[in-house]
C-alpha cells in the first residue's frame, strides 16, 4: 500500500509496526498509547514541511486541477487537486519548482527556499497558450445612491444602452465555436464551463424529461449558489419546442460570452455582480433529439416525447387545460416557485417578434388581452426588439408570412390566442414577468447561419437582462427585531398585481418611470404606504418598516429565545439548510446493519455521547429482539414538557430497511456535530428527538438485499403486517395485538409528541393521514403542508414524476404528496393511530423506488433525504405553542386545546402545549373543567418559530349548564321570594294572635300569679303562658266568664 500511495497518488506513506503482540489484552492498551502518543503527534506535524500553494489561470483566476508540480533534481511529481491546491513535502533546502498544465505556458520559480519545520507558500499563475489579451476599458464608478425619505435611486444598471456599453461589447471576447450542440454535446459544454469558471458558475438540474434526460440550468453570479439580499434573479429558457433551436444555441453562446468576459468587460462584470442569472438552454431535450436540421416551419420534435405541446401545458387562468401535466412542465413550475425570479424570457423560433401577456382570453378568440402591467410588458418587449433592427422593423418573415408587428412587439392574444402558456402562468402565479421571444423565421437553421443569429441578438439579450434593474426594490422589515418579513405583499395603487417578499424580506417590482403609491402589508402587521418615483434609468430603493399589531402584546423576549427564533428563520430560508449540510459533512461507510449491529451501534452512540443520548427498550419482538428507542437532547433522562418532541421511526416493514440505516446515520451526524456546529447544537438543546431505527427487527432478518419488490420480511415473525395492527378499539382487531405494535402504541399514547416521521420504501413520495378509507380529515391543510415540506426539500420527490413505474406507482403525483387512502387505503395504520390516540401528526416517507436497494445506493438515498430530515427538526418548532394557567398563575395540566374547532391536543405537566399548523390565521380554544372557555387567534408563518401564547383561565361561568349570571340572578330572586313569603306568614300569624288577645284577658287573682307570669314570659315558655286563665275584655271587668285550665 505504501508503494502504491507514493507511485499513484500525491501521498507519502510509511508502515509502522507498533507492538510485538498483534492483539494484546485490553489492559495493555494504556501502555501502548503512552509508548506511541508523542510519536504519532510528531509524525502528523511533518505534513507541514515543504511547499504548498495554488495554481490558477491568469485569464480569470479559475483554479487549475491536475496541473503537475515538478521539482528539479527529484524524479517524483505531484499534481493539483480539484481546487488547484497542491502540497509537496520537501526537506529544508533551496529548490527550482515548475508548474505545467495542458494548454498553458509552464511557469518556473527558481530558488524556492524551504525552512526547517515551516511550510513555504508558493502560488503559481499560468497563462493560456491561446489567450487573447484585449485592452480592458476602465470600469467607471457607479453613481452614488441618493436618499429621499425611505427610498433611494440605484442607476448602476440603467435600462438604456450607453455608448460605453456598445464599445465595451465590441471589445469583448466573442464566442468562437458555432455549431448545433446535440444533447450529449450540450451537457459536456455546460460541464466544461462550470468547471473552468467555477468561481462564477453553478451547474444544476431541475428535473428530468419524459425519457429521463436531465433539465440543466447554468447559474452565473459572483456568488453562485447563494441568493444575495437585494439582488434580483433572472432566467432565460430555450428550446421549449424541441425543433426551435436558435434559442438553445444563443443561450450556450451567452454562457460562453458571460464567462469569458467576466472581470475584463465592464458591462458583463456589472451584470454578473449585480444579478443572479439562470440559463436553461433546453426545456425539451427529448423533442430536440428527434428534430432535423434545416426544418423551416415543421412540427417534428416540437412536442415532448409524450406528444404534448409544453407551451399549452401550464395551468391557465380559465381552467381550459385538462391535459395531464408533463414532467418538464412540473419541473419548471417547481423551479420557478423555488427562486425569487423577477424577469424571464422564453426563446422560440418561427417568427421574429417579442410576445407579451396575456396569451389568451375567455372567448378564445384573437384580440388584445391586456394585463394589469401592460405598460411594463411593452417596455420590456421594446428593450429587446429595439436592439434587433430586423425585429424592430416589424416585417419579420416577408418571404414566408406577410404579418406585421409594430416595433417588433405584440400582445399574445392579439397575435393568436392560446391557453396554458408559460408566460401567462409566470405572471399570474409568481412574482416573475416573462415574455416570449421569437428569434427567427427558420426553426432549425443550418449551423452556418448561427453566427448571424448571435450578432443580431447579442445586444438584445444583454439589454433585456438589464431590465431586471428597473422599477422599485427594497426590504420589508419588522420594526421589533429588524428582520426581514417574508411573504409580505407590495401593492401599487393603480395596478391590480401585487408582488410578495422573498424569504429574507426583499422584493422587486418592475414598473415604467412614474410616481406611484406603494403599500406594504403582512399578516399580523400594520400596513404602511408611501409615494415614490421610478427613475428613467435604473431602480428606486424603497424600504418599508412594519409594526406588529398590538392587540395581544407579547412579553419581552429572552435574548436566547430571540436568538433561537432567528436561527429557525435562517434555517427556513432558501439556503439555510444547504449551508448547514455543507458545514456538517458525513463520513459514514453506508452499509446495511442487521439487528446485532444496530444494537451495538446504538450502544456505541450512548457510550461516546452520554451527555446527550439515552437508550431504552420499548419491548421485544415476537422472536425476543429488543425494540430500541434512542433519545437525543441536552437532558435526555429528564422530562421537559416545554420542548417539542419529534419521533423518527423506521423499519415497520422489514423488507424496506434503508430507513433504518438512514436514521442511524442521522443520529450519528447529530451527535458528532453537537458542540461543533452552532445550529445543530442549538437544535438538540431545544428539541427532544426520539429515534426508533427498527420496529420490526424480525422481518428485517428475513429480508434480502437488492429485492426491490419482494414481500419477504415485510411482516413480523407471526406473518402480520404491523401497519395493519394499530387499532385503538379491541373490537376492531381481528386477532391478538402483536408485541411490536403494543410497544409502539404505549409510546404513542404517552402523548407529548409534536410530530412523527415514519420512513418506508418502495416508492418516492410522502403520504399523510388517513390510511382509512372514507375518513374525513379535520386538519388536512396542516397534514398536507407537513408532507409537502418534506417532499419539497427532496431533490426529486417534489417534481411529481418520481419514475417508480416498476413498483406500480401511479403517474403524476402533484408535489410528490398524497393522502394515504388515495394510494393504498387500509385499516390499522400507525399514522392513523398516532393522530387519533396520540394527538400527533405523522407522515410516511417512501424514500426509494426499490424496497431494499443495494448498499451502494445508500449514500444517494441519504444525501437525497438528509435535508428533509433536518427540515423536520426545524419544522417541529413552528405552529403554535403556549402555557395554560389560572388567574393565580397556577399551570393547568390536561386542559384541552381545540384547533380551528376540530383537532384537539392536551396540555402536559406545567400547562404546556404545542401544535403544528399550516401557515395562516388559526382559532385556538382552551377548555378545562371548572373554568371559562378561552379563545385566541394566532398567525402562523412558514418561516418563523412558534411564539409562546399565554392562556389565562377565569373560573367556570356555567353552573348546572346555565350561565353563572342567570343562576345567580335566579338564586337571588328565589331568596327574595322566600324572605317575602316568610314575612307574609309572620304577619298573618301575628294578626291571628292579636285577634285572640282582643277576646281574652288573663284574670289577675293574686299578686303572686302576676309575678309568676312575668317570670315565665321572660323564660319564653309558651306552655307556661297557655296554662294561665284568660278573661274576655269585651265584657265588663266585673263579669267573669270562665277559667281555662290546661
Amino acid at each position: 500500500m505504501q508503494d502504491y500511495n507514493y507511485l499513484k497518488g500525491n501521498c507519502f506513506e510509511i508502515t509502522m509496526e507498533l507492538s510485538c503482540c498483534k492483539y494484546p489484552p485490553s489492559s495493555q492498551l494504556r501502555t501502548e498509547w503512552d509508548n506511541n502518543r508523542e510519536s504519532l503527534l510528531a509524525y502528523m506535524e511533518k505534513i507541514h514541511i515543504g511547499v504548498r500553494g495554488n495554481v490558477i489561470a491568469a485569464r480569470n483566476g479559475a483554479p487549475l486541477s491536475d496541473a503537475v508540480i515538478m521539482v528539479a533534481g527529484i524524479n517524483h511529481n505531484v499534481s493539483t487537486a480539484r481546487f488547484g491546491d497542491y502540497y509537496r513535502l520537501l526537506l529544508p533546502g533551496t529548490y527550482n519548482i515548475t508548474a505545467v498544465a495542458p494548454g498553458y505556458i509552464p511557469m518556473s520559480v527558481v530558488g524556492v527556499e524551504v525552512k526547517e519545520g515551516k511550510t513555504t507558500e508558493l502560488n503559481l499563475t499560468l497563462v493560456s497558450e491561446t489567450e487573447v489579451n484585449p485592452t480592458t476599458p476602465s470600469i467607471s464608478d457607479s453613481p452614488t445612491a441618493t436618499s429621499a425619505n425611505s427610498s433611494s435611486a440605484d442607476t448602476s444598471s440603467p435600462g438604456e444602452v450607453s455608448v460605453e456599453k456598445e464599445q465595451s461589447s465590441n471589445l469583448a471576447i466573442q464566442p468562437q465555436d458555432f455549431r448545433h450542440h446535440h444533447n450529449n454535446d450540450m451537457e459536456l459544454f455546460l460541464q466544461k464551463f462550470s468547471s473552468e469558471y467555477s468561481s462564477i458558475t453553478r451547474l444544476y438540474s431541475i428535473g428530468k424529461s419524459v425519457q429521463g434526460r436531465l433539465l440543466w440550468v447554468m447559474e452565473i453570479s459572483d456568488n453562485p449558489g447563494v441568493h444575495e439580499l437585494g439582488e434580483p434573479e433572472f432566467k432565460y429558457i430555450g428550446n421549449m419546442h424541441g425543433n426551435e433551436v436558435v434559442g438553445r444555441e444563443l443561450l450556450l453562446n451567452l454562457i460562453e460570452y458571460l464567462c469569458r468576459n467576466y472581470g475584463s468587460d465592464p458591462e458583463v462584470t456589472q451584470l454578473v455582480d449585480s444579478t443572479r442569472i439562470h440559463i436553461m438552454p433546453s426545456m425539451n431535450p427529448d423533442g430536440y433529439d428527434v428534430s432535423q436540421e434545416g426544418d423551416v416551419s415543421g412540427i417534428q420534435g416540437r412536442n415532448n416525447s409524450n406528444n404534448f405541446d409544453l407551451n399549452r401545458n401550464f395551468p391557465d387562468r380559465f381552467n381550459f387545460i385538462t391535459d395531464p401535466r408533463q414532467p418538464e412542465t412540473i419541473a419548471v413550475m417547481n423551479w420557478v416557485k423555488s427562486y425569487p425570479f423577477v424577469l424571464s424570457a422564453n426563446l422560440h423560433g418561427g417568427s421574429l417578434v417579442v410576445n407579451y401577456p396575456y396569451d389568451d382570453n375567455l372567448e378564445d378568440v384573437i384580440g388584445y388581452s391586456r394585463s394589469s402591467d401592460d405598460d411594463v410588458f411593452k417596455m420590456l418587449a421594446l428593450a429587446y426588439s429595439q436592439e434587433n433592427s430586423q425585429m424592430h422593423n416589424g416585417h419579420p418573415c416577408p418571404k414566408i408570412d406577410p404579418e406585421f408587428f409594430s416595433d417588433g412587439i405584440t400582445n399574445g392574444a392579439a397575435w393568436y390566442s392560446i391557453h396554458g402558456g408559460m408566460q401567462d402562468w409566470n405572471y399570474i402565479n409568481t412574482n416573475c414577468f416573462e415574455v416570449t421571444i421569437e428569434l427567427g423565421c427558420y426553426k432549425y437553421p443550418l449551423a452556418a447561419e448561427l453566427p448571424k443569429y448571435w450578432n443580431e441578438n447579442r445586444r438584445s439579450l444583454l439589454q433585456f437582462m438589464h431590465q431586471v434593474h428597473r422599477g422599485f426594490k427594497g426590504m420589508v422589515i419588522d420594526s421589533k427585531d429588524g428582520s426581514g418579513i417574508p411573504n409580505a405583499t407590495i401593492t401599487v395603487d393603480t395596478i391590480d398585481h401585487p408582488v410578495t417578499t422573498n424569504v429574507a424580506g426583499d422584493y422587486w417590482r418592475l414598473l415604467v418611470p412614474k410616481t406611484y403609491r406603494l403599500t406594504a402589508s403582512a399578516q399580523g402587521y400594520v400596513s404602511v404606504s408611501t409615494y415614490a418615483t421610478v427613475p428613467k434609468n435604473g431602480v428606486e430603493i424603497v424600504n418599508f418598516t412594519l409594526t406588529r399589531m398590538t392587540e395581544n402584546p407579547s412579553p419581552v423576549q429572552d435574548p436566547n429565545v430571540k436568538e433561537f427564533k432567528s436561527l429557525i428563520k435562517q434555517l427556513s430560508g432558501e439556503s439555510g439548510l444547504d449551508e448547514l449540510i455543507k458545514n456538517t459533512p458525513t463520513q459514514s461507510s453506508f452499509r446495511y446493519r442487521r439487528y446485532i449491529e444496530v444494537s451495538e451501534y446504538l450502544r456505541g452512540l450512548t457510550l461516546n455521547f452520554p451527555e446527550i443520548t439515552s437508550l431504552h427498550s420499548l419491548g421485544q419482538s415476537v422472536e425476543f429482539r429488543t425494540i430500541w428507542a434512542l433519545e437525543i437532547s441536552n437532558n435526555p433522562k429528564v422530562q421537559e414538557p416545554s420542548k417539542p418532541k419529534i419521533r423518527f421511526v423506521a423499519g415497520i416493514h422489514g423488507n424496506a430497511p434503508a430507513g433504518t440505516d438512514m436514521l442511524l446515520e442521522f443520529a450519528a451526524s447529530l451527535c458528532i456535530n453537537y458542540g461543533k456546529n452552532a445550529a445543530i447544537t442549538r437544535l438538540i438543546n431545544e428539541t427532544r428527538i426520539v429515534i426508533l431505527p427498527s420496529i420490526n427487527p424480525d422481518g428485517r432478518e428475513m429480508a434480502k438485499e437488492n429485492e426491490c419488490n419482494s414481500t419477504a420480511g415485510m411482516t413480523n415473525a407471526h406473518g402480520k403486517d404491523l401497519d395493519n395492527d394499530f387499532f385503538g378499539n379491541a373490537s376492531q382487531r381481528a386477532g391478538e395485538l402483536q408485541p411490536e405494535t403494543r410497544a409502539l402504541m404505549d409510546l404513542i399514547q404517552e402523548r407529548g409528541f409534536t410530530l412523527s416521521v415514519a420512513l418506508d420504501g418502495g416508492s418516492l413520495l410522502v403520504t399523510y393521514p388517513y390510511d382509512k378509507p372514507v375518513q374525513p380529515v379535520e386538519n388536512e391543510d396542516t397534514l398536507r403542508y407537513l408532507a409537502t415540506v418534506y417532499a419539497s426539500h427532496h431533490p426529486t420527490m417534489h417534481l411529481s414524476n418520481t419514475g417508480c413505474s416498476n413498483t406500480g406507482q401511479m403517474g403524476i403525483i402533484p408535489d410528490g404528496v398524497l393522502r394515504a387512502a388515495e394510494w393504498r387505503s387500509h385499516m390499522g395504520s400507525m399514522k392513523d393511530f398516532s393522530v387519533d390516540f396520540g394527538h400527533c401528526p405523522e407522515i410516511t416517507v417512501y424514500t426509494s423506488c426499490c424496497l431494499f436497494p443495494s448498499a451502494e445506493m445508500l449514500p444517494k438515498v441519504w444525501t437525497e433525504n438528509r435535508k428533509s430530515l433536518l427540515r423536520m427538526l426545524v419544522e417541529v418548532h413552528k405552529g403554535v405553542r403556549g402555557v395554560v394557567k389560572d388567574r393565580n398563575g397556577k399551570p393547568i395540566a390536561g386542559a384541552m386545546i381545540v384547533l380551528n374547532g376540530g383537532v384537539r391536543v392536551f396540555t402536559s405537566e406545567g400547562g404546556f402545549f404545542h401544535a403544528l399548523l399550516a401557515p395562516g390565521l388559526h382559532n385556538i380554544e382552551a377548555v378545562a373543567d371548572g373554568y371559562q372557555q378561552q379563545s385566541q387567534k394566532v398567525s402562523v408563518s412558514q418561516f418563523e418559530a412558534a411564539s409562546t401564547i399565554i392562556i389565562e383561565f377565569d373560573m367556570e361561568n356555567n353552573i348546572f349548564g346555565l350561565p353563572r349570571e342567570l343562576v345567580v340572578a335566579s338564586a337571588a330572586a328565589a331568596m327574595t321570594a322566600l324572605v317575602i313569603t316568610a314575612c307574609i306568614i309572620w304577619c298573618v300569624c301575628s294578626a291571628k294572635s292579636n285577634r285572640q288577645k282582643d277576646g281574652f284577658h288573663r284574670l289577675r287573682q293574686h299578686r303572686d300569679d302576676y309575678e309568676d307570669e312575668i317570670r315565665l314570659t321572660s323564660m319564653g315558655s309558651k306552655k307556661s303562658l297557655l296554662s294561665n286563665e284568660f278573661q274576655d275584655e269585651s265584657e265588663s271587668d266585673e263579669d267573669t266568664l270562665y277559667t281555662n285550665k290546661l
